[in-house]
């Protein structure tokens, strides 16, 4: 029998590495695992967003290290994986949420878009968990996916493709790494992110149509696809893996 005695939604004795850490959701995962006691390594090719994130973890408490890392290099990963281990001592939690979304037409999309969607966005993250994987003891890989994998998106044929892979490999790699590594993603809806810029903004069509459809009648913050984050990582998580998690605001997609 399984002892749920101290199976609490804390991570307050993690070390955890964000790849995409330094913008939107992947930031406010971080801030988010810091702020309840975890140490944690936020990375992204920026050194500038690396450098200022790196600094904001420790000014809540955090030991981290300030190293880059792009996700289409697979000895950026490794040099990753060896310093994040090395400075806290091994690594608890991954989550994979680097992205990038090249707009165009199915009939339009350059190959060089598709390749570095596909790249950044599956991958990359097949990359990231088969690295760490194969390091980690035991732990929690949170792979970030997206509403998209499961929607018929104009003008996004690469986006909607890769993320919809990153849930086929999210339950591939749980069969692959459990019992010791639990595998799960976060599927968020519309946040408000940089990577989304302006088009999620008050007023226009598009926010219009979306909080018509969604019962809670807006869009996400970042900080509100963090607690699942938190969930997955934390002790309480135990049994969970090879899940799907779903954050939308209940939105309603069944007249696309």
């Amino acid at each position: 029998m399984v002892d749920v005695s101290d199976q609490t939604v804390s991570v307050s004795d993690k070390t955890a590495v964000v790849i995409g850490g330094t913008s939107g959701i992947g930031r406010a995962i971080a801030l988010a695992f810091a702020n309840d006691g975890a140490d944690v390594v936020a990375t992204s090719r920026h050194e500038d967003a690396v450098s200022e994130t790196a600094e904001e973890l420790r000014s809540r408490g955090a030991a981290t290290a300030t190293i880059t890392c792009d996700v289409r290099e697979r000895s950026s990963i490794e040099r990753l994986y060896d310093t994040a281990s090395s400075d806290l001592g091994g690594i608890d939690v991954l989550v994979n949420s680097a992205g990038s979304v090249a707009k165009a037409p199915i009939t339009e999309m350059d190959t060089t878009e598709w390749e570095r969607d596909i790249d950044t966005n599956l991958s990359g993250v097949f990359r990231a968990c088969q690295i760490f994987g194969r390091g980690m003891d035991a732990g929690s890989i949170i792979n970030i996916s997206s509403m998209s994998a499961g929607q018929a998106r104009e003008q996004r044929p690469a986006y909607c493709a890769a993320k919809s892979g990153v849930n086929g490999l999210t339950r591939a790699a749980a069969a692959d790494l459990g019992p010791e590594v639990r595998v799960n993603a976060i599927e968020p809806g519309f946040v408000e992110t940089p990577l989304a810029g302006d088009a999620f903004e008050t007023g226009t069509e598009l926010r219009s149509q979306i909080d018509e459809r969604t019962p809670l009648e807006r869009v996400a913050q970042p900080d509100e696809i963090a607690g699942a984050a938190v969930y997955l990582a934390s002790d309480a998580a135990a049994f969970t893996t090879g899940e799907i998690i779903t954050i939308d605001g209940g939105y309603d997609d069944s007249s696309l």
